[in-house]
């Protein structure tokens, strides 16, 4: 066989079904579902198909990664669409032929970070996949020069959380740029590498804390028909708000998509036996009635507390679009924010001339 016929190339909408019923005949793990960022490979060989491959969104906590990564919590979050997860790899039966596994991922890797930016709208900067020691001891990786840099701890996620698994894995990753530890290290993203607004991940501590915070405000809603507290609104707000949602309909998904443990931590009510977040149109309703002075003397307060972790800060400005006072002026704010947490210590604003 003359692996240089090998070609690979992304499976066509028409042959997602034929794909996915080889992975589930043949793989031990069966088919994946095709959710999120995730591009499937075949290799073919004379136009027959030999091998399939799949590239999704990468595991959202992984120790022995992110250490030999080098970026903390914070930066771990804001970074995972730079990560891609090897999650299938099939040769299919009849075509197990030596270095056949470790050509198709050679052409796979060189071909998936334009595909990815082509279809997903942002590069990639490393690989990363998990195998299970007691089937496969990672050959086609480690002939590819993937590095394993240790084992998972045995975790899986669930809709409950993380429940331990049968078997730590082996853990290989791959760099598709030299620099790619520099960049997903350092304390900042450069373009094109960062998407949007920044954001940051609330620890478990973080959540719980939160509602603490604002219990001093007084509530402007009337007494009957409360079902929220005002201190569970406004610290899901403010949750959202620090992961990088804009917008109300942007914060109630966000409440929405929080799982039990998050739901619990913020103090959310119970019915019937559930716990439940507050629609958007509580959170709207609030945040426009409520005193804004004391909102912002609470957030502050907050973030005294947990933005002792910047060691520098960087001074932003600008100016505001279709905002002047009444005598014409433009609006400009300049803030002070922090580098490691990206965190806003204090922001101030005056009128500049036209």
């Amino acid at each position: 066989m003359n692996l240089k016929q090998i070609i690979v190339r992304p499976v066509a909408r028409s042959e997602e079904d034929s794909y996915r019923e080889l992975m589930q005949a043949h793989h031990y793990l069966g088919a994946l579902p095709k959710i999120g960022e995730t591009i499937w490979y075949i290799g073919l060989f004379e136009e027959q198909w030999v091998a399939l491959i799949s590239f999704s969104s990468p595991a959202l906590k992984c120790a022995v990664r992110d250490q030999w990564i080098g970026w903390g919590f914070r930066h771990q979050y804001d970074r995972l669409h730079l990560v891609t997860n090897n999650s299938r790899f099939l040769i299919l039966p009849d075509w197990h032929f030596p270095n056949l596994g470790s050509r198709v991922l050679a052409l796979c890797e060189k071909r998936l970070p334009g595909d990815w930016q082509e279809r997903f709208g942002h590069p990639l900067l490393l690989m990363e996949t998990f195998v299970d020691p007691l089937r496969f001891f990672g050959t086609v990786y480690k002939a590819s020069n993937w590095s394993f840099v240790g084992h998972s701890k045995g975790f899986q996620r669930t809709r409950r959380g993380y429940s331990p698994t049968r078997l730590p894995k082996m853990v290989f990753v791959r760099m598709l740029r030299s620099d790619a530890i520099r960049l997903l290290s350092q304390p900042v993203l450069p373009k094109p590498y960062y998407q949007g607004e920044r954001k940051m991940m609330l620890t478990a501590l973080q959540m719980e804390s939160l509602p603490d915070f604002f219990k001093g405000i007084v509530d402007p809603r009337r007494s009957q028909g409360r079902r929220h507290s005002l201190s569970t609104i406004l610290s899901i707000a403010a949750g959202a708000t620090l992961c990088g949602m804009r917008g109300y309909k942007a914060m109630s998904d966000w409440a929405q998509s929080l799982g039990t443990k998050a739901r619990e931590r913020f103090r959310c009510r119970i019915d019937k036996g559930k716990r439940v977040v507050p629609s958007e149109y509580i959170i709207r309703d609030l945040l426009i009635r409520i005193n804004p002075d004391d909102l912002d003397r609470a957030l502050h307060k907050w973030n005294a507390v947990y933005g002792k972790q910047d060691e520098t800060l960087a001074i932003d400005g600008k100016t505001m679009c279709n905002a002047m006072n009444a005598e014409g002026r433009k609006t400009h704010i300049m803030s002070a924010v922090g580098h490691q947490t990206k965190i806003c210590y204090t922001q101030k604003k005056w009128a500049i001339f036209q």
